[in-house]
Formats: structure tokens, C-alpha cells, sequence
């Protein structure tokens, strides 16, 4: 197989950043040319986020604890997306782990105007999609116009998909069990990034469930 390979990044590897008053964080993976980036971030019991505007977009997954703004709580396993444009606080009450990706930045805000608010998704509310033997997905959030996309995939053990290349990126994240590509296993709570060109092949021994973020598309080989 010619092309980049995939990249493991083992997420205990990243040393914890002071962020503010109970807030830290952990950048992951990052390109500056497209303000791309993903970032673990832990909330300490009632820290909070004063209100700030998103430049870009932001897509977040809560890995354990809630997370709460003006659109609601968004619990352990679910998924929050904040828009372009998007004004907002964000506060916790018992602490929390999340996983974010964004695209852009963040600034203070003064007032929320007539800012789009965020928008929160319900893992259990979305219904498993056959993608191929063995592979089901749960699709979270599309942006047709720009081939980005987020989806939940389960593979059951022994699943594989076979050869392919990726035109355009994607970022996964382990919820929980393992999968394997030729640049080796990616376990429980890391991540794998999958750059333009490459091409893999992926494997599950005993099973994974993931969370993908995807620009592009990908095509067989």
C-alpha cells in the first residue's frame, strides 16, 4: 500500500494544560492552516465558561460527566455541536471530560445577539445504519457542502474493512474496544488520524465502537 500512513495518538502521552480556574486541557492533533484541531478538556466539579463567540465550528463528545449551556445538558456518551456564530456559557456541575474538534476559534463575548445556538445529539436517539458485514453506523451530523461529517461506528468482532484510500482526513476517537490498521492498535480512549492519501485497511479483534470525524470521503483501492 503506497501512500501516508495512518498516525496513533495515544492520548496519556499529552501533558495537562492550565486553562483557567478548573479548566484544563490537552491539544491532540492540530493544522494550523485550516484552525483545525482536537483537544481533550476536563472541567473540575463547577467550573464554568464565561460567554464566548465561536469563530468556525466546534463538535464535542463527552466522555464522562455532563456539560451544560443555554440549549440544555449534554451527558455522558452524546454529542453537542456549536455553530459558526454560535454564543454561548457552558458550566458543570459534577465535573467533565470532553473531546472536542474544532475548526476556528473562540473569542469573549458581550452578548449573545442573534447568535445560532448549539445543538445537542442523543446518541440513543439515532437509529443504526447497515454500512457493510459486520459494521453498523449512526450518523450524528453532516455539512453536505463541505464533505464534513461525524458518525458513530460499531464494529462487531472481527469486522474489517478492507483497502481504501482516504481523499480527504478523518480523526477517530475509541469509545470503547479496540481496532487495528497497519500502523498498529489504536485502544480505548485514544485516537487515530487518518490523513489525505492514506491507504489502510482496518481490523477489530473483539470489537470497537467509534467516533469518527471525517473531511472527504473515502474510495476503494
Amino acid at each position: 500500500m503506497t501512500g501516508p500512513r495512518s498516525q496513533i495518538i495515544a492520548v496519556n502521552d499529552f501533558a495537562w494544560q492550565a486553562f483557567q480556574p478548573g479548566i484544563t486541557f490537552k491539544v491532540l492533533w492540530q493544522d494550523p492552516p485550516t484552525k483545525r484541531r482536537a483537544q481533550m478538556t476536563h472541567f473540575a466539579p463547577g467550573a464554568q465558561l464565561p460567554l464566548h463567540r465561536h469563530v468556525g465550528d466546534e463538535l464535542i463528545f463527552v466522555i464522562e460527566g455532563a456539560i451544560s449551556d443555554e440549549s440544555g445538558t449534554v451527558t455522558a456518551g452524546n454529542v453537542g455541536y456549536r455553530p459558526n456564530g454560535c454564543v454561548h456559557t457552558v458550566t458543570t456541575k459534577n465535573g467533565a471530560t470532553v473531546l472536542a474538534v474544532l475548526t476556528g476559534d473562540i473569542e469573549p463575548a458581550t452578548d449573545r445577539e442573534r447568535a445560532p445556538r448549539s445543538e445537542i445529539v442523543t446518541l440513543s436517539d439515532l437509529p443504526w445504519i447497515e454500512a457493510r458485514p459486520g459494521v453498523r453506523q449512526k450518523r450524528i451530523w453532516e455539512d453536505k457542502s463541505t464533505e464534513r461529517r461525524a458518525l458513530l461506528a460499531r464494529f462487531e468482532p472481527g469486522a474489517t474493512l478492507p483497502p481504501h484510500r482516504h481523499v480527504g482526513d478523518e480523526l477517530i476517537f475509541l469509545v470503547e474496544g479496540a481496532n487495528a490498521d497497519e500502523s498498529g492498535v489504536v485502544a480505548t480512549g485514544n485516537m487515530n488520524y487518518r490523513p489525505n492519501g492514506c491507504v489502510h485497511a482496518v481490523t477489530t479483534q473483539n470489537g470497537a465502537t467509534v467516533l469518527a470525524v471525517v473531511w472527504g470521503r473515502t474510495e476503494p483501492v
